[in-house]
This record gives structure tokens, sequence and C-alpha cells, in this order.
């Protein structure tokens, strides 16, 4: 089994403690970076990704690792703390750069068999909303099972974290990690990436983005083929 862990900061707080913890406990091989030390540009808005092909992006060469790493991974773990009730800068930068990936546009089709988890902290509230952000982009990505977890830990460093919490961070990552595994191999996307594909597919029939219709073509998702098949 391959991980990639997507750190939303540099340092090595709780929030990356749970992340190594839980891939740690799936075994394999796990490939790290660290935002913004490993990718801290932002999005220009250039549109050329869209519309001129992703390696028209000003910055495709430096994404380009991070690309590579969450498509040879099953498992893709985005891990952020929590920054007034969002996700870190670093981390929306990184996502906002994979738009031309979203279902609209052009998904790659292994994300249909890939699984992947949220994971937030904060010393108190705003995992919830922290989560969502990065679940957007896991859930547009067409990734086929999405696993949630925050904690408010009410401290602020790892060593601080009670002896309550630390258990209940055990518990939540096994039983993550447990299921990843009985999954793994098998997983096939539920209801809401299927209908999401479905309604993209009508858009794409009617050929909008000529790159976009392209890629759909190209796979024969305009036809019978499907992804997850």
């Amino acid at each position: 089994m391959k991980t990639v862990i997507i750190h939303g900061q540099n340092h090595k707080g709780s929030t990356y403690h749970i992340a190594r913890q839980l891939a740690e406990k799936l075994g394999g091989d796990v490939t790290e970076f660290f935002l913004p030390k490993d990718f801290g540009e932002f999005c220009c808005g250039c549109t050329k990704c869209f519309i001129e092909g992703e390696d028209k992006c000003p910055h495709y060469q430096e994404l380009s690792p991070v690309t590579e790493a969450i498509d040879s991974a099953d498992v893709i773990i985005l891990a952020s703390p929590v920054y007034v009730y969002h996700v870190t800068g670093t981390m929306k930068a990184l996502l906002d750069h994979y738009g031309y990936r979203w279902m609209p546009h052009r998904p790659d089709g292994a994300m249909f068999r890939k699984q992947g988890v949220c994971i937030s902290t904060a010393a108190g509230a705003g995992m919830k909303s922290t989560n969502k952000d990065m679940a957007d982009s896991l859930t547009f990505w067409g990734v086929a099972r999405i696993y949630k977890f925050g904690i408010g830990i009410a401290a602020t460093s790892w060593e601080q974290v009670s002896e309550s919490k630390l258990r209940k961070i055990d518990s939540a990552t096994s039983s993550i990690a447990n299921t990843i595994k009985k999954n793994q191999g098998k997983v096939s996307p539920g209801l809401k990436p299927r209908m999401l594909f479905s309604i993209m597919r009508l858009f794409q029939k009617k050929g909008l983005n000529k790159l976009d219709a392209q890629h759909w073509e190209k796979n024969g998702w305009l036809g019978k083929d499907r992804p997850w098949k």
C-alpha cells in the first residue's frame, strides 16, 4: 500500500502526529509533503490549466512531485490544523492548483479507486469546516472513499495533549486504518460521486470546453465506460 500525506504546515504538531500515526498503522510506503516548504505557490488565476492544459500552469514543474505522489498513492491523507475555521492558506493554495482535475473538467480515472482521509485539529473548534475544505477537493477529484477525523485537543502542542485525548486519537486512527485496509483493492465510489459523475457527463456531451470534452471522449466516459469499472 502506498500512502501520501500532505501536511498543511511545516511544523510537526498535533495534526502531523495524528497523520503519521494513521500512516504507520496502514503500513507500506509513505511519502510526505510539508507546505509551504515543498510547495508554496499561489494560483494566479490564469486559467491555462483549464483551457490549454495543466502543463501550461506556471507552477507545473514545482507541483509535479506532489501530483506524481498523489497519482501513485492508494491512500491520500490531507492534514491541516484549523486556521480561523478553515484549512491553512498553503493547503488551500495547493488544492486551488488542482481545479482542472475536478469532475466538471478532467478528473483522473484512477481517483475513483483511491481512498482519502481528512485530518484536522484545533485547540477548540473548527474541525468540521476545515475537513470539509479538504473533502470537497477529494470528492470532486472522484476519490471513492473519504474518511474524516477532527479533534479539539485543548492544547497548543502534542506534548500537552491529555491521555484521554491520546486514547481517543489512537482508537480513531486504528478504526480508520482497519477500514482502509479492509477496502484496499476493492474500493468503489458510493452514490454521491457516481451522481456527480453522471451530471458532469451530461455537461461534457455539450462540449463546453474542448480540452475537457476530449478528455472524457478519450476515456470512453461519454459512452458506456466508467472510471470505477
